[in-house]
């Protein structure tokens, strides 16, 4: 088996992952067009060349970003434009080692998604009443201990030793740029690179496969875990060797996201609520979104106020905002809120609280106020502005999914 650096200034190859790309729909036609001209005109030699003789990419960018659906911060990394694309080709060019991974560990598989695991669990647990341990890992990609992962990664990738090289170089390395400045110090695999999801694989595969020896009703996604016990005793058992392992490996729990589940009661897991065959949007994540909500529409209140603007363009103004953050996004591989709770839910009663939520600050924006004169603005003149309810979209999915299923 050809190694993977090798493998790098190999137009074939390129042109091959270039074509996976566009037929898994991860490209507009624009970006297909830049893209394709990367490729056509070579440009990704001086980079592969680089890192064929042992060299490994530069010094990345450090920024703090908003996290979704939250006031809060998370911190990103980013390599130049042209190392970027070339990490992207290593990401799909390790997909070679898929099969080494644990069938309880659901993110970044080939083949797998996030529904996957809440579908999974789902029947695993029909009709059995468990109790449910679920934690999240504190900044999990850049807390990743780099000399506790690379003896790990090294015997993964024991038969390609030029690749555990390039990678021990690159994670070995302390720098970034952060304002235009130098900084150093622990940068775990840098959330926001290519191949951070792979690595953070490789972390827990350990845990991952206790758990699955174990017989244990387990699922992990990234750093989102959750086990299940027929009773409290056993899962007090299961949740101290999982909060054993997690501090062998350098890591710590999110106080605000670790939770006990009683039988019978719905559990949390990847922003779903799931109790027997219902599956809905989580307590917290409706919270999230609604909290963004009111963020928005305050702030496009006081610019409104400040410009002097009229009430229908402040309206219209944050009805784009949420129509692009739930349906729409020029990023193809963006997770839009449709494109990760639509295929998953079967229940709407989140949607509708959310609905009801935006529909509520919207008119707030015709007076500023919370008042009942805002119902003036009827449900027909929201759409004329561009409204997209929700539930109705969702609902137009599932029409849409049911007439691909019966025409295949």
């Amino acid at each position: 088996m050809d190694g993977i650096l090798g493998q790098l200034d190999s137009q074939a190859v390129w042109e091959e992952f270039l074509s996976h790309r566009l037929m898994k729909g991860r490209f507009t036609w624009s970006l297909f067009e830049d893209a394709d001209a990367f490729v056509a005109e070579e440009r990704y030699l001086p980079v592969a060349r680089a890192w064929m003789a042992g060299g490994g990419p530069g010094i990345p960018e450090r920024k703090r970003i908003n996290k979704m659906g939250t006031g809060k911060k998370r911190t990103v990394y980013s390599f130049g434009p042209d190392e970027t694309r070339v990490l992207k080709l290593v990401s799909w060019l390790l997909y070679r080692y898929d099969g080494r991974f644990c069938p309880n560990c659901y993110s970044f598989r080939r083949g797998l998604k996030a529904s996957d695991a809440v579908f999974s669990l789902r029947k695993v647990l029909r009709g059995r009443r468990m109790w449910a341990y679920k934690l999240d890992i504190h900044d999990y990609f850049n807390s990743i201990s780099i000399p506790v992962l690379l003896p790990i990664l090294q015997e993964l990738l024991a038969d390609d030793p030029d690749l555990y090289r390039f990678f021990e170089r690159m994670l070995s390395d302390d720098r970034a740029l952060s304002g235009g400045e130098l900084v150093r110090g622990p940068r775990g695999v840098m959330a926001g690179t290519p191949t951070a999801p792979f690595l953070a694989d490789v972390y827990l595969m350990e845990v991952d496969r206790y758990f699955f020896e174990s017989g244990v009703v387990y699922a992990r996604y990234s750093d989102d875990i959750i086990l299940f016990a027929p009773d409290r005793v056993s899962l007090e058992a299961h949740k101290a060797a999982l909060l054993g392992f997690l501090a062998r490996y350098r890591l710590e729990v999110n106080p605000d996201k670790e939770r006990i589940y009683a039988p019978d009661e719905p559990f949390d897991f990847l922003g779903f609520k799931c109790l027997g065959n219902g599956i809905d949007i989580a307590d917290a994540t409706k919270r999230k979104m609604k909290d963004r909500i009111r963020r928005a529409a305050r702030a496009i209140n006081r610019w409104r106020h400040r410009k002097g603007l009229d009430a229908t363009r402040a309206m219209k103004g944050l009805i784009r905002t949420f129509n692009n953050k739930f349906f729409e996004d020029d990023d193809p591989e963006a997770l839009t809120w449709s494109r990760w709770f639509f295929p998953v839910i079967n229940r709407t009663e989140g949607l509708r609280e959310i609905d009801a939520c935006l529909q509520q600050y919207i008119r707030f924006l015709a007076t500023g106020r919370h008042t009942k004169a805002n119902y003036r603005v009827r449900y027909a003149d929201l759409k004329a502005l561009g409204y997209r309810s929700l539930v109705h979209e969702y609902y137009r999915y599932r029409s849409c999914r049911a007439t691909e299923t019966s025409g295949k």
